[in-house]
């Protein structure tokens, strides 16, 4: 009896993530859903641990103590500062132009009244000469005067501003960067596939998902500082192997993520063997006991924006490759074909054993 295959579902990490609060009695508020969102990356195996050990009824307390731990709360408040260091200059630059603006005004009617005294037929020709000569006078002084504070202010307010939007871009910068790898995290992944369809020019872009393959082995035999000095040395590969254009994100664990603007396939695939075989040939020793870890390979999932409807869809058929490379015997690549198949995965479980 011929049976149709289970349809694959792409996993809604948002859903993925309230489900496993609402599981544990956390409150929906963002810091919380920051904190299980990295959990469910899995890319900082001792916050998924630390999550787990408080149990089905975690505290606000635990959580913020967890949270401040990892992520710093002092970077969220140096952004709060930041943003009301520019609400404050947008309003003493405010307070300038209104200044300026007053005293236009006040020149504008000066001038006024002097056209009104010279065409006056009460005064002498000599009386109307001198008073508008002097009250012009001092009306323009003041008025360029002021104008000139008003030009000075300006630009040192939009230089103090220009500073501070430097101060943002470094935090947002810091925001979407991997600590480990020093590449984008999953955060600025997720923000920059989906731009990829928002115009015609994104249907010559091509999604590279990269994994290392056996990599729990190299964690269980060696330990987490040699797996993350690994995973550190495999990112510096992909990012100093593709062209310098290419998006290059660490994922989650030991997914890597590459974006190519302006791309073939075949041009894809090939950037992709380069990366695989940069890595293939790199030596992973222990320069000081003579240790060997490798050696260290990466199967790797190809999918061209052309061959997908939207990125959910991208994402699905690059993982389908992914898989499609890793069952065909790892360390190699596979390019997104129709026809190509994956078994349906288990439902995720943040914190399984």
């Amino acid at each position: 009896m011929n049976m149709a295959q289970p349809k694959i579902q792409v996993p809604d990490i948002a859903a993925q993530v309230s489900y496993a609060m609402r599981q544990m009695g956390v409150a929906p508020i963002p810091r919380n859903y920051e904190l299980f969102y990295e959990a469910y990356l899995g890319s900082n195996p001792k916050l998924t641990k630390e999550l787990a050990s408080l149990g089905s009824r975690a505290t606000q307390e635990e959580l913020d103590a967890i949270g401040a731990q990892y992520f710093g709360r002092h970077q969220n408040q140096a952004m709060q500062g930041a943003h009301g260091r520019i609400v404050s200059e947008l309003q003493d630059l405010l307070s300038l132009l209104k200044d300026e603006q007053s005293a236009l005004e006040n020149y504008n009617r000066v001038l006024e009244e002097t056209h009104s005294r010279i065409t006056s037929k009460n005064a002498s020709s000599v009386d109307l000469l001198r008073n508008a000569i002097g009250v012009l006078s001092e009306a323009t002084g003041t008025t360029m005067a002021q104008g000139k504070v008003t030009v000075e202010g300006v630009e040192a307010k939009s230089r103090e501003m220009e500073d501070i939007r430097k101060e943002l871009d470094e935090y947002k910068r810091i925001a979407n960067t991997d600590s480990l790898t020093r590449l984008y995290n999953r955060r600025a992944f997720d923000d920059r596939l989906a731009t990829i369809y928002d115009n015609q020019r994104g249907r010559t872009s091509a999604l590279v998902i990269c994994d290392i393959d056996h990599f729990k082995r190299i964690n269980d035999t060696y330990g987490h500082p040699v797996g993350d000095k690994i995973l550190a040395t495999v990112g510096n590969i992909i990012k100093g192997t593709v062209r310098k254009d290419a998006f290059v994100a660490r994922t989650g664990g030991e997914e890597f993520a590459i974006i190519l603007d302006l791309t073939t396939a075949d041009d894809a695939f090939s950037i992709a063997e380069r990366v695989r075989k940069a890595l293939e040939t790199t030596p992973f020793k222990n320069s000081r006991t003579g240790m060997n870890y490798g050696p260290v390979t990466l199967s790797m999932g190809l999918c061209m924006a052309s061959q997908a409807d939207d990125p959910q869809d991208l994402y699905l058929k690059t993982d389908i490759a992914l898989y499609c490379a890793k069952t065909a015997g790892r360390n190699r690549s596979a390019l997104f074909e129709d026809g190509m198949k994956k078994e349906p995965s288990k439902s995720w479980l943040l914190y399984k054993k």
